[in-house]
């Protein structure tokens, strides 16, 4: 939780000569771009320092506005879910929603964490605030029965001076405020109700809710929004969406904290969103995106109406200066301050403030003058599109709300920005073609548009020319072929659409060339390669229907988009998502990943799976892989990739060592895509809901230590195996491979026998159904051509058998990742089966069983399974016991009951020896 990186240009010190702290690992979060929206913006700006900090994701983003910086603040897992800060700048909170939540306080000076407490709530909280003396921090949890917690940070304790569970009739509180001069008392609300607090040190609290309704001041008095203690009087204010303020007075002296309704002053008529106090002012933020200065009377002094943001103002927070009488004199004759709106005209004199909206807009507006510093517009809705420059320091980023941003992630400005105006302006996905001319853009109502890279707007010398509508669902994928001639998408309907500029009338415009659904479920992926030995263009698709098909570009013609083959490359699995394979290998191949956390490497010609290698097992399968450009520093070629929410990088070539990967939390809730700049040296990731995308700094090195940490050779493979190289599982698979290296001899043959190392690959079969994992014909089929093909590119020779070493490594890698799931066996029986009314468990008739094992899958004939049952219930055919006759002769009847459970065919049949984790429940529907 050291300080990040401030200079992105990659040199150890940044521009003030500081040197910054280089963390060892691979991926370093270097700059966010985003905001969350719904977290208030936070001026920490003084008289050191123009910043602002909000909240992206899991991080918080100290913004020094002035110098273009960002100091980033790691260490939630979670989403940050609200954040707070001391009245002089000095000290903030951030805290989560989510497993094991935490609260961490940060000295904003240095930017280091002070102090964490771990497990501040069971779930999270939803809102938190600091007292004026910045002693104690005031939390709410999220969830109801709603728990309001005091804490006192500065003591070791990481247990709350008091607690008060909030009765649920009052409903979930949505904000908290300690009072400015009495930091034992402060008071919550929600859209229906305040609620006032008193506590002590000896951990008493009480409180009182007073009632307000339309009727008692026969007055529409709205949904609360926030409340504040007033300054110079005992009176609290609360503001509502009426555009009225609640003026609440104690009843008693004595009770203090008891309040109750004295009257309901009308301000305006747009929502009081925000209600702040600064100096002598009472300040209200609205719905108009005005803010207003009131006195302690509640009397406009003045109003800011042109700042200029977009949406409803939800923070409103000044700048740090300290008190001083005199202050507001000196500045008033030196700046060039506004008038009040009061008789006197005199200057309007308040510290600068910055404002944030529920549209991602933020400001800092100075009052001296009157002008805006700085302002940034962004994404208020789901970012899922990304895409870097083929040449230069830039990213495109689009989000569901219309807005397309380019940026410069190197300088870390604003290059250009569109807003997209449509019925439908959700933008889904994003590519540049080679050359970095062209930016194609994907909508979630199909329609495609080909933009200029540099002006975004609509290339092409006809009107309209490169805006196309030729799908039905939403675009889920866009790529371009390497000679930019052909663009190509996927969409949600399944079907691929291909678009041309090479046709010889109109060469430089693009023209809809034709469109194909061959698949029959989902497409995950897309891709253009080249074709061996040509320039030739090949345009390959990958489905949830396990099939990986081509198109014809060649032969097709308008409104003709053919099919050239169509190859199934998953008999189980489903996979995910595919890659060009680098040329660190001689063959040609391409990568695919699925969802038994497998990478497999296929002939790109011959569409042959070639290798099979256990993926990064990092939460879950790999959903996104990009191939990192070569790079004239690194003898080695990188993949990254990303999962549900991490995002890791892997050393080439793939061979299942896993520590030549790693990976970390890129987004709380879910990474949706990922980009690579052009110079290899930074990873983008867009999170989606969260509003944001992370800009990551690749440092190979700390990948290559820890593969070299790892060990060599075998080393790291053992590590793979239960026990590791001492465990029983790896002595169990020395002796079954020595075992096989004598059967093949013959293991009653009395002859001298020869030494050898390896066994021929008939042998891989039998041993690895020995050691528990049984693999289809299909599987075996790859695991021998992976072993016999080998060295035939490099020697143009086949391999007959395999050594002790790489069998470890085969094992390893083809096995399944996490071994046998029993649930996965219940929930076959739960889908095929019914539910037995003699004892409650589903189970599956035997007629209908047999049929599903003999048809379903890999083809058994009626002998085979006769024979493969009856073994494996009553063991060999030939035993005494059954009474000379051969599994065909005494057929099924006999052994295998009429009904099957999944308990009986797992412990039973499978002998798994399940039967006290395998708990079958029949349908309750």
């Amino acid at each position: 939780m050291d300080k990040n990186f401030v200079d992105q240009s990659g040199d150890d010190s940044n521009d003030n000569g500081k040197k910054e702290v280089h963390v060892a690992t691979a991926l370093n979060l270097a700059w966010s771009f985003g905001i969350n929206k719904d977290i208030p913006v936070l001026n920490l700006s003084n008289s050191k320092r123009k910043a602002l900090f909000y909240a992206t994701s899991h991080t918080g983003v100290l913004y020094d506005f002035k110098n273009n910086e960002e100091i980033l603040y790691q260490g939630h897992c979670n989403a940050i879910s609200c954040t707070c800060v001391s009245q002089d700048k000095r000290w903030l909170a951030t805290s989560e929603i989510g497993d094991e939540c935490m609260l961490i306080i940060w000295d904003t000076e240095a930017s280091i964490p002070i102090k964490t407490i771990f497990d501040v709530d069971v779930v999270g909280i939803s809102k938190m605030a600091f007292s004026s003396c910045a002693k104690f921090i005031a939390t709410l949890s999220c969830t109801c029965p709603q728990i309001l917690s005091l804490w006192d940070w500065t003591k070791e304790s990481d247990v709350p001076v008091v607690s008060i569970t909030i009765d649920e009739k009052f409903g979930l509180q949505t904000y908290v405020i300690f009072n400015s001069k009495d930091a034992f008392q402060l008071v919550t609300n929600n859209g229906n109700q305040v609620i006032f607090f008193k506590w002590d040190a000896n951990g008493d609290i009480k409180f009182h809710a007073p009632k307000l309704n339309d009727e008692d001041f026969n007055k529409t008095v709205g949904t609360y929004s926030q409340s504040v203690f007033h300054q110079k009087s005992s009176e609290a204010l609360t503001a509502t969406s009426c555009g009225n303020i609640v003026v609440w007075t104690v009843q008693s002296p004595k009770k203090c904290f008891e309040r109750k309704a004295f009257k309901i002053v009308r301000l305006q008529d747009k929502p009081i969103t925000v209600l702040t106090l600064i100096s002598n002012f009472i300040v209200t933020g609205d719905a108009a995106g005005n803010v207003k200065f009131f006195d302690s009377d509640l009397k406009l002094i003045y109003w800011y109406d042109k700042l200029g943001c977009q949406g409803v103002i939800n923070s409103i927070s000044f700048t740090y200066t300290p008190e001083d009488k005199d202050n507001n004199n000196d500045l008033s004759k030196n700046g060039a301050y506004p008038t009040s709106s009061t008789l006197s005209a005199s200057s309007f004199v308040v510290n600068d403030f910055s404002v944030s909206t529920t549209k991602a807009n933020l400001l800092y507006y100075k009052t001296d003058g009157s002008t805006v510093e700085f302002s940034r517009r962004e994404n208020d809705k789901d970012i899922n599109a990304i895409a870097c420059h083929p040449k230069g320091p830039y990213i495109a980023i689009g989000g569901f709300g219309g807005l397309l941003q380019v940026l410069d992630f190197e300088t870390k400005t604003l290059v250009h920005f569109r807003k997209l105006c449509g019925d439908c302006v959700r933008i889904t996905c994003l590519t540049y073609n080679d050359t970095g001319d062209y930016l194609a853009i994907g909508f979630d109502d199909g329609r495609v548009e080909i933009l200029d890279s540099v002006t975004l707007e609509i290339d092409g010398h006809d009107d309209d020319v490169a805006s196309f509508k030729f799908s039905h669902d939403s675009i889920i994928k866009l790529v371009f072929s390497h000679d930019s001639r052909y663009l190509a998408c996927a969409d949600m309907d399944r079907c691929v659409v291909v678009f041309t500029c090479g046709l010889k009338r109109k060469p430089s415009s693009w023209h809809y060339l034709g469109k194909h659904r061959a698949h029959y479920k989902q497409i995950k992926d897309v891709m253009f390669t080249k074709a061996l030995d040509e320039d030739n263009v090949r345009l390959l698709s990958l489905g949830e229907d396990r099939m990986l098909v081509e198109y014809d570009l060649r032969n097709s013609c308008i409104d003709d988009l053919k099919v050239l083959s169509s190859d199934r490359v998953e008999q189980n699995a489903v996979p995910i998502c595919f890659a060009a394979y680098p040329s660190v290998v001689k063959e040609d191949f391409l990568v695919l990943s699925n969802d038994q956390y497998k990478l497999k490497l296929f002939n790109s010609t011959t569409k042959m799976c070639r290798y099979t290698f256990l993926a990064p097992t990092y939460g879950s399968p790999l959903q996104k892989i990009v191939v990192l450009p070569k790079s004239s520093d690194s003898a080695h070629r990188y993949m990254a990739y990303i999962t549900i929410d991490m995002v890791g990088l892997i050393i080439l070539p793939l061979d299942g060592n896993p520590y030549k990967s790693m990976a970390l939390i890129a987004h709380p809730g879910k990474v949706h895509n990922i980009a690579c700049s052009s110079d290899g040296k930074y990873l983008f990731t867009a999170g989606g809901a969260d509003t944001s995308v992370l800009m990551w700094r690749i440092d190979v090195n700390a990948l290559e230590a820890t593969a070299v940490l790892g060990g060599e050779e075998l080393i790291p493979f053992y590590s793979l195996l239960e026990g590791g190289r001492e465990g029983e599982l790896f002595a169990e698979l020395e002796n079954f491979f020595y075992y096989a290296q004598l059967k093949n001899e013959g293991v009653d043959s009395m002859e001298q026998r020869s030494v050898s190392t390896e066994v021929p690959l008939d042998e891989i079969p039998f041993i690895m159904r020995a050691l528990g994992y049984y693999p289809t014909e299909q599987e075996i089929e790859e695991m021998i051509n992976e072993v016999k093909f080998s060295h035939y590119v490099s020697t143009g020779k086949y391999k007959e058998a395999i050594d002790l070493g790489d069998f470890i490594k085969l094992y390893v890698n083809h096995r399944p990742a996490f071994g046998f799931n029993p649930y996965e066996l219940i929930q076959a029986f739960q889908t095929l089966g019914d539910v037995d009314e003699e004892d409650g468990e589903v189970k599956i008739d035997r007629g209908l069983l047999l049929y599903l094992l003999q048809e379903r899958g890999e083809h058994l004939t009626e002998t085979e399974l006769a024979e493969h049952i009856t073994h494996l219930l009553q063991g060999s055919s030939d035993d005494d016991n059954n009474d000379g006759m051969s599994a065909q002769e005494r057929g099924l009847d006999d052994i295998l009951p009429e009904k099957v459970s999944a308990r009986l065919f797992a412990s039973e049949i499978l002998g798994f020896g399940v039967e006290e984790e395998v708990e079958v429940v029949g349908d309750t529907s």
